[in-house]
């Protein structure tokens, strides 16, 4: 198969990782892959064999938006599959099979705004949700081929000891550095605990970033937090830390999350419905400080973090797996349509 994933930038976060592990393993089971996108530092990252296409497929513009379909129009017969992975692609991939006749798939990462904007996720050919949550909000505006295709994790190179992090907890965030994800209530509820002994390490980078390295120097914390940025070595990090922090505010799954469970890293995670299979007890009401400081000050104490298990994760082979099947799916019932 022939496959175009459009992303919007290709920067950071769980949908890159996600799509760059897709990539990877359709590469090695034979298939052509290219990559739309405005760009990013994840790009070096991918198989070699990646062809990569520039093109602002992540603004809102109409024009702009034209012009990614004017261009990708130009490659009919180059692709079989466009395969959306935001909203801003969403569109494109819709007009732009609108206008060459070829088929469309949409995964649903997350659980979107519902208004105008998510439109063309009806009109797909099929779409994939990442969880059951997720489907069941987006549910008035998904095709009738819809899947629930949740994210695998990757067999981990190494395990958490937790060695010595008792005596100096270090605490890790992973994310984009935006509001959705949080940060500021962890802040903020870090800053009530500075009688304890503790660190925090954030890695990403985001609009949000500038705005709470000031409420950490605010917070009087810039001696305990440190801003790393854009890392690409997070499993080293969360080796290295205690415990990882998931202070989201909405989430269709929580990639990171699986990737800490994976190695047996302890979370701290927001009380979000995607999580809810995971989990054996109570989680952490998202955007509330003072019970993110009751949480984190329990971790500090070492009565533990969230009741979390990685148990019964499916793998990325088989994440892979079921959507080569859907793809295959979504081709035959075009190819039985045209006939």
């Amino acid at each position: 198969m022939r496959i175009f994933h459009i992303v919007p930038e290709f920067d950071e976060g769980g949908v890159e990782r996600y799509v760059l592990q897709l990539a990877a393993e359709q590469i090695a089971h034979g298939h052509q892959v290219s990559l739309v996108t405005a760009g990013g530092k994840l790009e070096p990252k991918l198989p070699p064999e990646v062809e990569v296409l520039h093109l602002p497929v992540q603004r809102k513009n109409l024009f702009t938006g034209l012009y990614c379909v004017y261009c990708l129009a130009q490659k009919r017969g180059q692709w079989d599959i466009l395969h959306a992975h935001s909203r801003v692609p969403a569109w494109i991939a819709w007009w732009t099979s609108a206008l060459v006749k070829m088929p469309w798939i949409m995964t649903a990462h997350s659980i979107y705004s519902l208004n105008a904007g998510i439109t063309p996720f009806k009109h797909a050919n099929g779409v994939i949700c990442i969880s059951e949550p997720v489907k069941q909000h987006l549910i008035n505006y998904l095709p009738a081929q819809t899947i629930i295709v949740p994210n695998g994790v990757r067999k981990p190179s190494r395990l958490w000891e937790g060695i010595n992090h008792s005596n100096q907890p270090r605490f890790l965030f992973v994310g984009r550095l935006t509001r959705l994800k949080g940060l500021d209530t962890v802040l903020r509820a870090l800053a009530q605990l500075q009688d304890h002994p503790w660190a925090l390490d954030v890695i990403g980078d985001g609009p949000q970033r500038a705005e709470w390295e000031t409420l950490t120097a605010e917070l009087n914390l810039k001696e305990r937090v440190a801003f790393h940025g854009f890392r690409d070595d997070v499993e080293d990090w969360m080796i290295r830390s205690s415990c990882l922090l998931f202070p989201s505010r909405h989430e269709g799954m929580g990639l990171v999350v699986l990737e800490a469970l994976n190695i047996g890293l302890p979370v701290l995670a927001s009380d979000l419905e995607p999580l809810h299979p995971l989990t054996s007890g109570p989680l952490v009401s998202p955007g509330d400080v003072e019970a993110w400081r009751k949480g984190i000050e329990k971790v500090l104490e070492g009565k533990g973090a969230s009741p979390l298990s990685a148990e019964g994760l499916p793998t990325f082979e088989e994440t892979a797996r079921k959507t080569e099947e859907f793809y295959r799916v979504i081709l035959s019932n075009v190819s039985e349509t045209a006939h």
